[in-house]
């Protein structure tokens, strides 16, 4: 069965919301919780995750909170961290590695991070049994594709194309699944631009999507109380996994 992981930007309304909705998905279809940790500059994320970034920081976000939202529902739902690297950098990733893997997260995906610059951390990342996910762009050569893939965990975050998240940019992906096969058997879950309707043709030949904006788009809704929002992200999970397990 494909797997769904849905982005959820950490304590955007609130701490508690954020746990809610976290736990409420993975009991409704989500096979990973993406945690986003909000910056103010995220390059590669489109204006509705911009947005919920924004606000989040605005309301005061501690990274400590992102600790917090883990500890809870890390232990019940397979949770990874989303951030740039600097988020995670001035908390010293000799040190925080060690209290993720405490934590119980599984993965981190940080998109800033080059494959070159990620390689002095690989040990680190090992020893603490936590993937760096790897990215894998449709501008990426077939000889980058195979040393990026070589060593990859967990996932390889296929980019469905080149620019920001949400924008549903459509093209023929098979060409691009077929030439990251053929140097590595880890999964690959496709994201950027994956929603209800191309969930199902994003999803063909992969083993997974990433659905971010899709949910974001719920939870900035000002005419949506807590509970409407959680349900709609719920019925939203449903649908795209049935469509991408038809």
């Amino acid at each position: 069965m494909k797997k769904l992981v849905a982005y959820i930007t950490s304590t955007y309304p609130e701490k508690s919301f954020t746990v809610d909705l976290s736990l409420s998905l993975g009991e409704h279809g989500v096979d990973m919780i993406e945690l986003g940790v909000p910056f103010s500059d995220p390059v590669a994320d489109g204006p509705l995750i911009e947005k919920a970034n924004h606000l989040a920081l605005k309301s005061g976000f501690k990274f400590r909170e992102l600790l917090e939202i883990s500890e809870i529902i890390a232990p019940k739902v397979d949770t990874l961290w989303m951030g740039y690297f600097n988020s995670f950098y001035q908390q010293d990733m000799s040190r925080l590695l060690p209290l993720a893997s405490k934590l119980g997260i599984s993965g981190l995906i940080i998109p800033d991070l080059p494959h070159e610059e990620a390689v002095r951390y690989s040990k680190t990342f090992r020893e603490n049994s936590i993937s760096n996910i790897s990215f894998v762009a449709p501008t990426d050569s077939k000889e980058r594709i195979k040393e990026i893939t070589n060593d990859a965990q967990k996932f390889i975050y296929m980019v469905a194309y080149t620019g920001i998240t949400g924008s549903g940019v459509a093209e023929d992906l098979q060409p691009f699944i077929n030439s990251i096969k053929e140097f590595s058997k880890t999964p690959i879950y496709v994201g950027f631009g994956v929603n209800a309707k191309t969930a199902k043709d994003k999803a063909e030949g992969a083993d997974g999507v990433i659905v971010g904006s899709a949910f974001i788009d719920i939870l900035l809704k000002d005419d949506l109380n807590y509970k409407q929002k959680i349900q709609k992200c719920n019925e939203l999970a449903k649908i795209i996994k049935s469509e991408i397990n038809p």
